[in-house]
């Protein structure tokens, strides 16, 4: 039989389909945003140990509107950024108005490097925007009491890393506003979808107002549209904006796949964490980097970084993959250093990237490969023989 490794395989099962097919059997169903949308949110805000969460159409939106809320609360300023992340959150910072100011990577769980950090926040720091990449945590005590000191708001991008933890409280719990995607190929999936996570009763209000075009009807608070209807008395109270806002909902067919797969996240987190503890005790720490901290993580991929810095070692490896059918992404998360993005030129004098050592490494010799809970032992060591074999 042919040898193949794919990024992701079976995070579908036929039984998350059976609601959606019982919902399209009805009369006249409603698939817009309704009541398992609502149901949805209410699991995952008790799985995951939040007062709210609302559910949107990706995690790139839950992103944008994190941000959009926060320059609505503080005003505009600098937010330090992760140099590895996806695209989206350095996005959200820019196309509202915030600067974004990077920080280079700490090799031993692919975060934020703390030490920089705290020498770029100033008086014009409204936040740290960390990225959990690919399921490890990325938090210390030292970066919390840090931030708390300052008055300094934490946003969590947690959208690779669902289950993941920091001191037995999971990631996304920690910070005033906390993003997860709902993309194929992560811990769980919507098939497209996001969630917008909070302990604030504000912020989830203006989230739920904002997903939906900024409609005060949107929000569940009673006292506060009485409020606001009694001062908009000209207006059709059901037709309210009081923000201007976008449409981000999801929908009942997503929400449907979302509570189903929730049930089965923790078993299949397990699985992932076992998984990845066998890849690193086989990898070849000779060749790749085996060090990393893995207290609380839960990765849904396997993290191959190159040791040494060799092209031609580095072709090998991509050549000997191809050749086995292991599919993979190089660069890590978002494909790398983004600073070296085309999005980022008209930066490029405000950033020094080769003063980027670590990212700069990972973007060049990082990769990572598929880590479900179908995945089997054998297969396991197959996949590391391969690897350790390639040069």
């Amino acid at each position: 039989m042919k040898f193949e490794h794919k990024l992701m395989f079976n995070n579908f099962r036929k039984e998350d389909f059976k609601p959606v097919i019982n919902l399209l059997n009805k009369k006249n169903p409603v698939l817009t945003q309704s009541k398992s949308v609502k149901k949805f949110e209410q699991n995952w805000s008790k799985w995951l140990g939040v007062k709210h969460s609302i559910f949107v159409n990706s995690g790139a939106s839950a992103n944008y509107l994190s941000i959009f809320i926060l320059r609505e609360m503080v005003g505009s300023g600098e937010i330090i950024v992760p140099s590895l992340t996806w695209v989206s959150d350095i996005a959200s910072v820019i196309l509202n108005g915030f600067k974004p100011i990077f920080v280079d990577v700490n090799p031993s769980n692919l975060g934020m490097n703390e030490e920089q950090i705290f020498k770029k926040i100033n008086k014009k720091t409204k936040a740290v925007f960390v990225t959990h990449v690919l399921g490890f945590n990325s938090l210390s005590q030292k970066l919390l009491n840090e931030l708390k000191k300052k008055k300094i708001t934490l946003i969590e991008d947690v959208c690779e890393s669902h289950g993941a933890t920091f001191k037995n409280k999971k990631l996304g719990t920690f910070g005033l506003m906390s993003n997860f995607s709902f993309y194929y190929a992560h811990h769980m999936s919507t098939i497209e979808g996001g969630m917008i996570s909070t302990n604030n009763s504000k912020v989830y209000e203006m989230a739920r107002m904002l997903r939906s075009h900024g409609m005060l009807r949107e929000i569940e608070s009673n006292k506060l549209k009485a409020y606001y209807k009694k001062k908009n008395k000209s207006l059709n109270s059901d037709f309210i904006f009081m923000m201007p806002g976008f449409n981000m909902r999801n929908n009942e067919i997503g929400a449907l796949i979302g509570i189903n797969q929730l049930k089965r996240l923790n078993s299949n987190n397990q699985k992932r964490k076992k998984n990845y503890k066998l890849f690193l005790s086989r990898i070849d720490k000779a060749k790749f980097r085996t060090d990393f901290d893995i207290n609380g993580s839960c990765n849904y991929a396997f993290t191959l970084i190159m040791k040494n810095k060799n092209f031609s070692n580095r072709r090998k490896l991509e050549n000997t993959m191809k050749k086995n059918n292991i599919e993979f992404r190089k660069g890590m998360a978002g494909g790398g250093n983004q600073l070296m993005q085309p999005y980022m030129k008209k930066y490029k004098d405000k950033f020094q990237k080769h003063n980027f050592k670590e990212v700069n490494h990972i973007h060049d010799f990082g990769y990572y490969i598929g880590n479900y809970p179908d995945l089997k032992e054998y297969k396991i060591k197959k996949i590391c023989d391969i690897l350790n074999s390639s040069f």
